[in-house]
C-alpha cells in the first residue's frame, strides 16, 4: 500500500475552472449523429423533431456546457447549405473520411441548433477551411447570428427561424496540418487570419474564433500561429485575430498501427495507457509556454477540442465508424485528464472529449432503443461540481506512489480540488492496478463540514457496461473517508476514482 499527503489550501484561490473544460464533440462519424443523437421523426424511439430524448436527458444530467459539430475531419468537407431546407430537397453527399458512406444531410444547421437548445449547451461550430471558401463561412455566421434584414437572414426565415441564434464559438478549420488540408503552418496561419477577418460579429453576438492548431507536441506550429495571429513585433497595433487556439491529443497504449483492444488488455497495456494519458500535462504546459511569449496577458485561450482514448474498433464493426467499448481504464484516463485540466485552468479555456455518442471514448452507447452510460460518463457526472468553480491549490506528496513503465516513471496518484457556492469538491484517483493507497488530505486555511463521498471502481480494469449489465461500472457511496484533526483521510482501493464534497467553513 502506498501512502501520500495532499495539502489543500482552502483559503488560496486559483483560476476559475471554466465549465467549457467539460465540453463534448459530435462528428458525422459512424453512429454518433445518425442513430445516436438523431433517429428521425418517424422513429419508435422517443424523440423531439427527430432528436433522441433519452440521449438529451442523459447529457443534461452532466450539465453539458458545449457541443462541437460537425467535425472533425468531416467539417472540412461539409457545406452547410446542403443541410438546410426541407429534408427531401437536401442533396446527398459521401462521407469520404469515415466509412465512405452516403449522408442524406437530414441533420444540419437547424437540427444542431435545436439539439443545443434541448441540451442547454452552447454550440461550437467548426467551419470548413479545407474545401470551403471564405464567403461560405462568412455567410454561415451571418445565417446563424444576424438580425434585421440581409440575404442570409431572409434565407434563414424562409427555413422557419425568425430570430437569430447566439453562437459564440467558431472553429476556423480543423487539423489543417492533416485531414483539413495538409497545410504548412505558415500557410494555415495566413488562411486563418483571412477567414477570421470575414467571420464577423453581428449585433451583440461576439464570436470566439478558434484557430486550427497543433497536434500533440508540435510547439512550432503553435509558435507560427501566435507570431502571425497576434502580430507580435509588427509595426502596426497588435491585433488578436483569434480568441482561441486549438490542440489535439489522443491517449494510446501503443502505435497508431496497433492501438490495441478496448477490453482485452493486460496490466502492462494499462500502465502504458496511463503514462500516455499523463503526457497531456507536459503538452499543455509546452503550448502554454509558447503562447505566453506572444500573449503574456493570456487573452488567447488554449482549446483542447479533441481528446480521449483511441483503440482498435470492436470486432465485426465498420473500421470507419470508430466504435469502441469503454471500460474502467477509460474512466481513469478521464479522471486524470480533468485533474490536469484544472491545473492549467489559467490558459485552458475549453476541452472537448471525442466523442459524445457511439464513437471513440463515448459518454453514451446506443443500440436500437437501448442506452448505456459508460464509465467515462460517470466521471463527468461525479466531477460536474468543478464547472465554473474556483480551483484550489493541491500539493501532492506521494514519493512512494510511482511505477516504472518502460524507461519512464508513472505517478499513480492524481488529485484536484475546487470551491463553488460554499462547497469544496475534491477529486482523487488511484491509478495503481493492484495496490490500495492511503491519502491524508491536509486541509489548511479553513475547515470542512460533514463530507460525503462517492467512488467509481470495479473488480477488473476491463469491466464495462452493456445493455444487459448497465451498472457493472457505476458510482456508489464511499465509506473509506475518516475525519481527522487536520482534515480527512482516504483509503482508496486499486484502480479507483473518488470524489469528496463538503461545505466550507473558513476560519
Amino acid at each position: 500500500m502506498s501512502t501520500a499527503t495532499a495539502i489543500i489550501n482552502l483559503d488560496i484561490e486559483g483560476p476559475t475552472i471554466s465549465r467549457h473544460l467539460y465540453g463534448h464533440f459530435a462528428e458525422h462519424l459512424g453512429h454518433c449523429i445518425y442513430g445516436g443523437f438523431w433517429v428521425g421523426e418517424d422513429s419508435p424511439v422517443p424523440n423531439e423533431g427527430g432528436i433522441r430524448l433519452d440521449v438529451v436527458e442523459a447529457l443534461r444530467a452532466l450539465d453539458i456546457p458545449n457541443l462541437r459539430w460537425p467535425g472533425g475531419c468531416f467539417a472540412d468537407e461539409y457545406h452547410w447549405r446542403d443541410g438546410i431546407g426541407p429534408h427531401e430537397q437536401r442533396p446527398r453527399m459521401v462521407n469520404t473520411h469515415w466509412g465512405n458512406v452516403e449522408e442524406n444531410n437530414h441533420f444540419g444547421t437547424h437540427e444542431f441548433m435545436a439539439l443545443c437548445e434541448l441540451l442547454g449547451a452552447e454550440p461550437y461550430i467548426s467551419g470548413n477551411v479545407g474545401s470551403g471558401t471564405v464567403r461560405e463561412m462568412s455567410e454561415w455566421v451571418e445565417y446563424l447570428t444576424r438580425d434585421g434584414d440581409s440575404p442570409m437572414v431572409r434565407l434563414r426565415k424562409e427555413n422557419g427561424r425568425e430570430e437569430p441564434w447566439r453562437v459564440k464559438y467558431w472553429g476556423i478549420g480543423n487539423e489543417t496540418w492533416g485531414c483539413g488540408g495538409n497545410m504548412r503552418a505558415e500557410y494555415s496561419a495566413d488562411l486563418a487570419r483571412q477567414y477570421a477577418t470575414y467571420c464577423r460579429d453581428h449585433g451583440d453576438n461576439k464570436l470566439y474564433r478558434i484557430a486550427s492548431g497543433a497536434s500533440d507536441a508540435d510547439y512550432k506550429w503553435t509558435e507560427t500561429l501566435m507570431q502571425q495571429i497576434s502580430c507580435f513585433g509588427c509595426e502596426a497595433t497588435p491585433k488578436n485575430f483569434f480568441q482561441g487556439l486549438s490542440v489535439h491529443y489522443y491517449t494510446l497504449a501503443g502505435p497508431w498501427e496497433a492501438k490495441g483492444s478496448a477490453t482485452e488488455f493486460d496490466a502492462e497495456d494499462y500502465y502504458r495507457t496511463m503514462l500516455s494519458a499523463r503526457r497531456i500535462d507536459r503538452i499543455l504546459a509546452g503550448h502554454s509556454t509558447v503562447m505566453d511569449v506572444y500573449d503574456p496577458g493570456r487573452t488567447v485561450g488554449l482549446v483542447l477540442d479533441e481528446w480521449g482514448t483511441w483503440w482498435d474498433v470492436e470486432p465485426g464493426t465498420d473500421p470507419g465508424f470508430l466504435f469502441q467499448q469503454n471500460t474502467l481504464r477509460d474512466a481513469l484516463v478521464a479522471s486524470t485528464h480533468f485533474d490536469i485540466f484544472h491545473k492549467h485552468a489559467a490558459r485552458l479555456h475549453m476541452a472537448n472529449i471525442a466523442q459524445t455518442v457511439n464513437v471513440l471514448q463515448a459518454m453514451l452507447l446506443t443500440d436500437g432503443d437501448a442506452l448505456v452510460l459508460t464509465p467515462t460518463y460517470h466521471v463527468f457526472e461525479m466531477n460536474k461540481g468543478h464547472q465554473d468553480a474556483t480551483s484550489l491549490p493541491v500539493h501532492l506528496r506521494a514519493e512512494g506512489a510511482r511505477r516504472r513503465v518502460g524507461d519512464a516513471e508513472l505517478d499513480t496518484l492524481s488529485a484536484s480540488a475546487s470551491v463553488k457556492d460554499g462547497k469544496v469538491l475534491i477529486s482523487v484517483s488511484n491509478l495503481d492496478a493492484g495496490e490500495p493507497a492511503d491519502i491524508t488530505l491536509d486541509l489548511r486555511g479553513g475547515t470542512l463540514g460533514e463530507p460525503t463521498a462517492r467512488i467509481l471502481t470495479a473488480d477488473k480494469l476491463q469491466d464495462h457496461n452493456t445493455p444487459a449489465a448497465s451498472t457493472a461500472v457505476a458510482p456508489r457511496a464511499f465509506e473509506g473517508v475518516t475525519v481527522t484533526a487536520d482534515g480527512l483521510k482516504l483509503t482508496l482501493p486499486p484502480h479507483s476514482f473518488v470524489t469528496v464534497q463538503a461545505p466550507l467553513d473558513q476560519r
